[in-house]
């Protein structure tokens, strides 16, 4: 038997949060708040009974019905490892504060936050001190988080923060919803070897060749230089691999991906990237716009799965969820 709940989605997306929970064997009813209209485009026709709700800072919880669960992957750059580091002083990031405001308007029974590595040490530490407060200052949520990595599910090395609050604690020998995945010791990894697995992905993709560090002489046998190991291994087809863009001799340009393919380097592909983020093939192929289905660049396809968080990541945490839910 399904659990139904209703879902506020913030910063949805392209639904990834509404998707994982599904697959846990929810019976997700969404009311969603996104300013990418391209993602807006990508959820209105995947999710054909969710309600659109506008900006975060628009949306108000007497205007929703009664909210059982609040998602929410606020916008990360100012705290990423790779942006300035402003944390909460950052534009971006404080938004966060919005999502706050509406779990103590909207009162859900548990609300998930994920985020990057980054925030942990973003200002020393402070930054996540002062979210936990403002999470713990909301009264009646017992917290807790765990960092995830998305390489124990799928072949993708991508670290996030998963919080969660709950404001029933369930009865019995329940344990707590985390750890999960690895920390748990179900490592569903196989053996994939380092490069096996692909780097983070991110909204900037773009072509490389296969010059550049990582890559050695591309004669009748591809190299890549390990980073665990020094010197450089023979590629096999299929790994997973870190380009970069040469600006000069000496210094390096934005990072890309690839895959080795025939000792060949060639980009990932849009359905590649979804399902290294655990999203169905084409899930990005379509959006609609102004009532109107059309068609997804993939320059928007690469950037919608980069900014998603991982459907399978969020399962794991949902099903953790179940007991909540059930007391």
């Amino acid at each position: 038997m399904s659990i139904k709940i209703n879902q506020l989605d913030l910063f949805s997306g392209i639904g990834g949060f509404h998707l994982g929970f599904e697959r846990a064997g929810y019976e997700v009813t969404s009311y969603f708040s996104e300013i990418d209209k391209h993602a807006v485009a990508v959820y209105q026709h995947k999710f054909k009974d969710a309600t659109y709700v506008g900006s975060v800072t628009d949306v108000r919880g007497a205007d929703l019905p009664n909210i059982d669960l609040i998602t929410f992957g606020s916008p990360c750059q100012d705290f990423s490892l790779a942006g300035k580091r402003k944390g909460m002083d950052g534009e971006r990031s404080s938004l966060i504060l919005e999502a706050i405001r509406l779990i103590t308007e909207c009162q859900p029974r548990a609300f998930v936050w994920e985020n990057v590595k980054g925030t942990f040490s973003s200002n020393d530490g402070e930054d996540f001190a002062a979210i936990l407060q403002a999470f713990s200052n909301i009264r009646g949520y017992r917290l807790e988080w765990q960092l995830l990595n998305t390489a124990w599910f799928l072949p993708q090395n991508r670290e996030r923060i998963y919080l969660v609050g709950y404001s029933t604690t369930p009865t019995g020998d329940w344990g707590g919803v985390f750890p999960v995945g690895e920390a748990s010791g179900e490592d569903n990894s196989d053996t994939r070897s380092e490069h096996q697995t692909a780097n983070t992905l991110t909204t900037r993709y773009f072509a490389s060749t296969s010059q550049g560090s990582y890559i050695g002489e591309c004669d009748e046998v591809l190299k890549i230089k390990s980073a665990n190991k020094k010197g450089y291994q023979e590629a096999e087809d299929g790994d997973a691999i870190r380009l970069y863009q040469p600006n000069s001799e000496t210094q390096r340009g934005r990072v890309g991906k690839g895959v080795v393919n025939q000792y060949r380097i060639r980009r990932l592909t849009p359905i590649e990237c979804e399902r290294l983020q655990g999203f169905p093939d084409n899930h990005t192929e379509y959006g609609i716009y102004d009532c109107e289905v059309k068609k997804m660049s993939n320059t928007q396809r690469y950037k919608q799965c980069g900014n998603a968080v991982t459907v399978d990541v969020v399962k794991a945490v949902a099903q953790q969820l179940i007991p909540i839910y059930n007391a």
